[in-house]
């Protein structure tokens, strides 16, 4: 699953660049942090007793817009100096607030959302998996990298839930933070660099456009190619609801359809199981047999179902059945990924997954707050929660009666299945092949005038996607 260009003697690193690589990378970040889904409802409930559905939009959306910030220049400067280095700023930064959650709470919740500028380490892996890969596996390796994300969650919060139990957050807090020190001790000692030396330079100078490290530019940009545009719109739409979904899930289970903390691990499990399944063995066969852009409308369409689903449901069963479903809805990002890197020069590869992380990180900045406030708007709050320690029981029952059910029990979720919705009709227009109008059309990533000559040289600039059959 190597280029060809990539032969060369790489002196850091254990082996040559691999999928593998990405993949450990990606699992024990997320696996520090899945061990922490039990004791952070508690200290966020603990440190904002009032509104908490819009304190947490409020800090995730904060974290999510420094992303979308700094997506670009990150994914840029990876192409020029390699990922490994921002492999590594990226894990750490990501990680930094972990030991503070028992240390200082406040602190801990300022750290997260100040770590945002750093942490869009799926940017990076994304444009490592792309260097290591050729373009008829890349989908596949994409979708392994997504399903590795989902594998880290399938059985760390029922381990922190059941340390929290026994024997408190203080240990819970103590195992992720060792596990986040082993993923960065794991790329100095282990992960090869992925981006060949031709093409990679040390010092700062003329290659590093600074004007595309800009988001906004970035996205400006990405209005040149129709093509690129209906995908990042498709993107922002879809993955909008999806932010704040994820970011408001576990309270909403907890105080709305009632969860206990060991129900809500099991259910991340199985959701987690039934996710890698979906990401790897059919997404190899959708994109094979449909193609991605068939792939991509096929993924939409589960998203809207176990959106209106969750918006609706209002028995637990309703979330089992809804979590099944969004499981197979997990397909569509890696799916938008390979639809996008096909048409990437083998060395902007970083600027164009930064150019997707980045509307990811502007929907994680906008997604949790718009899901605060329509909690807030309907004064869905965390009343009480139950004790998740205690000396004997790991699983305590609910000690309040069931939040009083409502026709819509859940407003956020629905008006996540209307956005959809909207997400499903621009990826219709998505091409198959590429038109006359997009085959001459380049993204350019450096400064172009708009009054340069039509005889102008193709080294006067750089395209960012190449023409080939979306």
């Amino acid at each position: 699953m190597r280029k060809d260009d990539q032969h060369s003697s790489l002196q850091q690193g254990i082996g040559r660049p691999s999928v593998y690589h990405a993949v450990v990378v990606i699992f024990l970040e997320f696996f520090a942090w899945g061990l922490l889904t039990t004791p952070m409802l508690t200290v966020l409930h603990e440190t904002f007793p009032q509104h908490t559905f819009l304190m947490n939009g409020l800090i995730q959306g904060v974290k999510g817009l420094l992303s979308f910030m700094s997506a670009p220049l990150i994914g840029a400067l990876s192409d020029v100096w390699g990922r490994r280095s921002f492999l590594l700023v990226t894990v750490f930064f990501t990680c930094a607030p972990i030991p503070l959650m028992r240390l200082s709470p406040w602190w801990y919740f300022a750290m997260i959302s100040m770590s945002g500028a750093f942490s869009v380490t799926f940017s990076v892996i994304f444009a490592y998996v792309a260097d290591v890969t050729d373009e008829r596996e890349r989908s596949t390796a994409y979708g392994l990298v997504s399903a590795t994300f989902a594998a880290s969650l399938v059985t760390s919060p029922a381990i922190g839930a059941y340390l929290s139990a026994w024997y408190g957050d203080n240990l819970v807090v103590l195992v992720a933070t060792l596990i986040a020190l082993a993923d960065i001790c794991f790329i100095l000692l282990a992960v090869p660099e992925s981006l060949p030396d031709k093409m990679r330079l040390n010092t700062w100078g003329a290659p590093i456009s600074w004007e595309q490290a800009d988001p906004f530019t970035s996205l400006r940009k990405v209005g040149q190619d129709s093509t690129v545009l209906l995908i990042c719109i498709t993107v922002f739409l879809s993955y909008l609801p999806e932010a704040g979904q994820y970011s408001s899930f576990f309270l909403y289970l907890r105080q709305v359809i009632n969860f206990s903390s060991t129900t809500i691990a099991v259910f991340i499990g199985v959701v987690g199981i039934l996710s890698i399944v979906a990401q790897t063995l059919f997404l190899t066969l959708l994109m094979r047999t449909l193609g991605n852009k068939n792939t991509v409308l096929l993924g939409l369409g589960f998203q809207i179902l176990q959106l209106a689903w969750y918006g609706f449901g209002s028995e637990p069963w309703m979330m089992w059945a809804a979590g099944a479903v969004a499981a197979m809805s997990s397909i569509t990002f890696p799916a938008v990924s390979a639809l996008v890197s096909q048409s990437a020069d083998p060395d902007k590869q970083g600027v164009v997954q930064g150019m997707i992380t980045g509307i990811r990180g502007l929907c994680n900045g906008l997604g949790p707050a718009l899901y605060g406030f329509v909690f807030f708007l309907f004064n869905v709050e965390l009343n009480t929660m139950d004790p998740i320690q205690g000396d004997y029981n790991i699983d305590p029952l609910p000690l309040h009666s069931p939040t009083e059910r409502a026709l819509i029990p859940g407003p956020p979720f629905l008006l996540g299945a209307c956005t959809v919705v909207i997400a499903f009709l621009v990826a219709l227009f998505i091409p198959e092949k590429p038109t006359c109008s997009s085959s001459s059309s380049q993204l350019s990533l450096s400064d172009n005038d708009e009054d340069t000559p039509p005889t102008a040289s193709d080294e006067d600039f750089e395209p960012l996607l190449q023409d080939s059959i979306v």
